[in-house]
């Protein structure tokens, strides 16, 4: 395994488990908050994960694909394409909802606000898989290079 190889691995693991983890365990404590304290935490989210995630996915994205090329195998490129789907999705879905979420300027959560994130959740779990997956898919495929 070379310095590349090894950076890939850490870098798509963070993203990955952190974002599978804030799937599956931090946002389902999040929905059994009141509406305007889920609409806090939320704030508070775009603060921490909103400013590091943007960056990690991206690179962790842009790893995958430079190991693909460098050393082609099957679990490689679906590693590499899950995580540029789960870019996609990010930029797609997430985002423009995180953008809408950070605008709101009162402290109680607007008409809506509700549906707006549970939509926001849809798009996060499959986000978090895809990145999971091309996670697990990149350390299969590093190893048994």
């Amino acid at each position: 395994m070379n310095w590349l190889e090894i950076c890939a691995v850490v870098i798509v693991g963070f993203v990955g488990c952190a974002e599978f983890g804030s799937a599956v365990l931090v946002h389902p404590v999040i929905r059994t908050l009141a509406p305007d304290d889920q609409l806090a935490f939320e704030k508070g989210l775009l603060k921490t994960f909103g400013r590091v995630m943007p960056v990690g996915m991206t690179i962790a994205t842009v790893l995958a694909i430079i190991i693909a090329i460098d050393a082609p195998s099957a679990w490689l490129i679906i590693a590499a394409i899950a995580l540029g789907i789960a870019l996609v999705v990010t930029i797609v879905g997430n985002v423009p909802i995180n953008t809408r979420t950070g605008r709101i300027d009162q402290e109680t959560a607007p008409e809506g606000f509700i549906a707006l994130r549970r939509r926001w959740d849809l798009f996060q779990l499959t986000r978090a898989s895809l990145q999971l997956v091309g996670f697990v898919l990149l350390t299969i495929g590093v190893v048994g290079a």
